[in-house]
């Protein structure tokens, strides 16, 4: 079973949290969500209260994950970013050759801890200069792979990156049958 590691922090944007856990889950994907600090109910950006699967800490110790997934929001992307233990586990992920997607402010952590430097990247427009300062090739296009590493824009991209994660883990066909069933215009 192919299986994915989504990391939710205070103020992470709910809309990319849960619409990338559904669409992998829909894909076939094992997903867990895990909570950074503990697996207590975390408040996100919009003050909607999301419930992780467990905490970091343990989800780690049921790795390794085929893709690591940050969810963005502007607090919960800091929040990524200032992580030792995020820091950790992307550079496990970077270093082992294995996924890892960043949406909307959350590629910043990428910049932070070093993961994909000098890749193609995109994000939501108010973190482009710290992705450019920070030695990446930006894009804006709504979606970007670059080897392993996929980023996207924020809540309106999410189908797409959600897709394009489901593409990239178990294959084109599978993703384009989850888009009729969705409802879905791309």
């Amino acid at each position: 079973m192919v299986k994915a590691l989504v990391i939710l922090a205070e103020g992470a944007e709910e809309m990319e949290t849960v619409i990338t856990v559904d669409v992998l889950r829909r894909g076939g994907v094992e997903v867990t969500l895990a909570g950074l600090t503990d697996s207590s109910p975390v408040l996100c950006s919009r003050n909607v209260m999301l419930v992780p699967d467990t905490s970091l800490e343990k989800a780690k110790s049921d790795g390794p994950y085929d893709i690591v997934v940050c969810p963005g929001g502007a607090k919960g992307a800091q929040s990524l970013a200032s992580s030792a233990e995020v820091k950790a586990v992307l550079q496990d992920q970077e270093k082992s050759g294995q996924w890892i997607a960043a949406v909307c402010a959350a590629p910043i952590a990428l910049a932070s801890h070093e993961i994909g430097k000098g890749k193609m990247v995109t994000s939501h427009p108010s973190v482009k200069e710290i992705m450019v300062d920070g030695g990446y090739t930006y894009s804006e296009d709504r979606v970007v792979q670059d080897g392993k590493l996929i980023t996207s824009r924020g809540p309106g991209t999410c189908f797409e990156f959600a897709l394009k994660i489901v593409e990239s883990l178990q294959g084109e066909d599978k993703a384009k049958s989850l888009i009729q069933p969705m409802l879905l215009k791309l």
